[in-house]
């Protein structure tokens, strides 16, 4: 077991361990590169610290190097650990959330497919900009900048070079976070953006049998990274092996969920059901509702009125939206 705050935090110490094994097998950087297939020049970078070694390239180096086993199962250890970072909410917090959400928007930016698997709640690429004023309402402090650039990073939906995969259970879609009627403009909105073609939103009813039940939120980024969420931060992997079981586990919960038609029929039967709950939500208690949370951000980021006119209307929104 270990503490999350050591992870993430070996990394020169990997570099350092495999710098020394080579030196004790006595191989110049050139030898190694061709013993174990991985260029002189990366060799070099990993020794030095300036990339980070993944499991494999560990393994491979260390299989060149016919290292003791007490010694591979350290440098395993350490490269498990550098490849795993523990970001904790606290530390966000102190920062400012609006840091966090521009971390996430630089990875997204250098991401072409994204997947989303959200058991419990909606994220914030789909959020409405009440829905995520209220995912951080029980955060002490004032969040306006993070909303704003929770709400700015949404432009990235529209960009056809992406790709984004979102599976929510039912319960994510249906907890209600927020009054009945802006639930309802929540789950109208999830509806609207599963029209775009460069996103899959499907949709887990508590109906269907999956004999696997999942334990978290998790997201995977290409198959590069994948960040899973706890109450009290995320954990940030970069393992080959780690990334690989997301992404086997995303398959089997994406094959369990509806999308398409299907999907959207189950999303507007979960909008009339808030409805019902709201009888006295008006258009005129909507527009009200559009006109007080557009000034709140609008300051803040620029392009926010198309966003949340998204948010609001129930229309197939198109590309340049």
């Amino acid at each position: 077991m270990f503490e999350p705050e050591e992870l993430g935090q070996r990394k020169d110490e990997l570099a350092t361990g495999l710098r020394d094994a080579r030196r004790e097998a006595g191989l110049t950087g050139a030898r190694l590169a061709a013993r174990c297939g991985i260029s002189q020049s990366k060799i070099s970078k990993i020794e030095t610290g300036k990339v980070l070694a993944t499991a494999t390239d560990v393994e491979r180096i260390l299989t060149s190097l016919g290292t003791s086993q007490d010694r591979i199962a350290e440098l395993r250890t350490l490269a498990r650990l550098a490849n795993t970072e523990f970001q904790s909410t606290r530390a966000s917090l102190r920062r400012g959330l609006h840091h966090k959400q521009k971390e996430l928007a630089a990875l997204e930016t250098e991401t072409e497919h994204i997947r989303f698997f959200l058991p419990l709640m909606i994220t914030g690429l789909l959020q409405t900009p009440e829905y995520a004023r209220a995912s951080l309402a029980y955060f002490p402090g004032d969040h306006r900048q993070a909303i704003a650039r929770r709400l700015d990073r949404q432009s990235a939906l529209y960009d056809p070079a992406k790709r984004f995969t979102f599976i929510l259970t039912e319960a994510a879609v249906r907890w209600q976070a927020c009054p009945p009627q802006v639930m309802a403009l929540q789950v109208d909105h999830l509806a609207s953006l599963s029209e775009l073609p460069n996103i899959t939103i499907g949709v887990i009813s508590l109906d269907s049998h999956v004999p696997d039940p999942p334990l978290n939120t998790f997201t995977v980024y290409d198959e590069r990274i994948t960040t899973a969420e706890t109450f009290t931060g995320v954990i940030m992997m970069r393992d080959p092996r780690d990334v690989a079981r997301h992404l086997e586990l995303f398959a089997f919960y994406e094959r369990h969920a509806l999308t398409g038609d299907r999907a959207r029929a189950l999303l507007e039967s979960w909008a009339r059901r808030f409805r019902d709950l709201a009888p006295s939500a008006s258009l005129f208690q909507r527009r009200n509702y559009l006109i007080t949370v557009i000034p709140e951000l609008a300051s803040v980021a620029g392009a926010l009125p198309c966003t949340v006119c998204l948010s609001i209307v129930r229309s197939r929104p198109s590309r340049g939206h």
